[in-house]
């Protein structure tokens, strides 16, 4: 068809053409970052990629969408919901949920990004007390009469969260798990250390997992409390007791049977957006 569609659409610029309508022509394929834009934006099937065989693409017709207000829907309905049961989330959700995660968009398609869910509850709870037991060693610290006179008026958002520590820790004591609220499955999205949009790679791939949960009726938290740990703690214990030495963890979302689901959903004051 020469529409030139792969030429538009190609981020490594392998597709070529010297005049409109012109022959199409390949530069540099060895180029190809494998990303599939000339396969789906073909409308002739006309593109023979060993990567993406026939069997791998689907076409699909775009009324079968979800709906803007469909969407705007999901988005506000979608919250952090806490109150879990001790049901477990069907196995084949998890991996729906995984997949989507897996369908975000990576840097330069480095597609770098791995996978870990824990469902043992076993190491659910060593999570939480590992993050605990960090916590701990920071209160120690940030309290130690040497160090609190002249470190607090440079960190005061940080003495914060002093008193913070000192309530998760007698929570959980008292039974009360304020980590994992109850989840039982979490999800470790991880990359190797030198990839430099790991944090961004793996915040996409938690906000399309975290919506996928959300249609499936699941809830999800991301693990602020459990990644601020792994960052404080120079000696990786978690890295080391998921088998992930080699790897950098970047985001974790925490996956649960909610006990009841919000019925409302609450307007937010809208942001203000500067138009330059």
């Amino acid at each position: 068809m020469r529409c030139g569609r792969c030429v538009r659409v190609c981020p490594s610029q392998i597709f070529a053409r010297e005049e409109p309508g012109g022959a199409i022509v390949l530069h540099k394929p060895e180029n190809c970052i494998v990303c599939g834009h000339c396969v789906a934006a073909c409308p002739a099937g006309a593109i023979d990629h060993e990567c993406f065989p026939p069997e791998r693409v689907h076409a699909f017709d775009r009324q079968a969408l979800p709906s803007p207000e469909q969407l705007e829907l999901l988005l506000a309905a979608r919250r952090s919901n806490r109150a879990l049961s001790q049901r477990p989330v069907p196995q084949e959700w998890l991996d729906r949920i995984v997949a989507a995660a897996d369908r975000a968009p990576t840097a330069s398609n480095a597609r770098e990004l791995g996978y870990t869910l824990v469902i043992d509850p076993s190491l659910l709870r060593q999570v939480s007390e590992y993050t605990l037991g960090v916590f701990r060693r920071l209160e120690r610290m940030l309290t130690h009469p040497l160090v609190r006179p002249w470190l607090k008026p440079l960190l005061p958002r940080v003495y914060r969260y002093v008193p913070v520590f000192v309530r998760l820790r007698r929570d959980y004591a008292e039974g009360r798990d304020r980590i994992l609220r109850g989840a039982t499955a979490l999800l470790f999205i991880h990359a190797p250390k030198d990839n430099r949009f790991a944090a961004e790679d793996a915040n996409l791939a938690c906000q399309n997992a975290a919506l996928m949960a959300e249609s499936l009726g699941v809830s999800q938290i991301y693990m602020g409390f459990v990644l601020t740990a792994v960052r404080e703690d120079r000696h990786k214990r978690l890295n080391r007791m998921l088998g992930l030495e080699e790897r950098r963890i970047c985001a974790i979302l925490a996956l649960g049977m909610p006990e009841f689901h919000y019925p409302n959903y609450i307007d937010r004051t809208p942001a203000g957006v500067r138009r330059l």
